[in-house]
């Protein structure tokens, strides 16, 4: 299966936007970020791919993988 596009969570003008990678139009625009967080983490659960999640400022601050990582991360402990 083929993984889908990385789902990303942005600002909005009217709140904050779930949007697929390169798409130039929001899959889902919500009040908050957090309600935008979950819409975009079923989202890429549901099709093994990642979530972005951007702050204010337009910066990647956080994100998450839902499909098979080639790279995972080597815990050094």
């Amino acid at each position: 299966m083929n993984k889908g596009k990385n789902q990303h969570v942005v600002k909005h003008s009217d709140g904050w936007a779930v949007k697929g990678s390169g798409n130039s139009r929001a899959t889902k625009v919500v009040g908050t970020q957090q309600q935008a967080i979950s819409i975009a983490q079923e989202i890429a659960r549901n099709q093994k791919s990642d979530t972005k999640v951007h702050g204010r400022d337009g910066k990647i601050r956080a994100g998450n993988s839902y499909g098979n990582d080639p790279y995972p991360p080597k815990d050094r402990k």
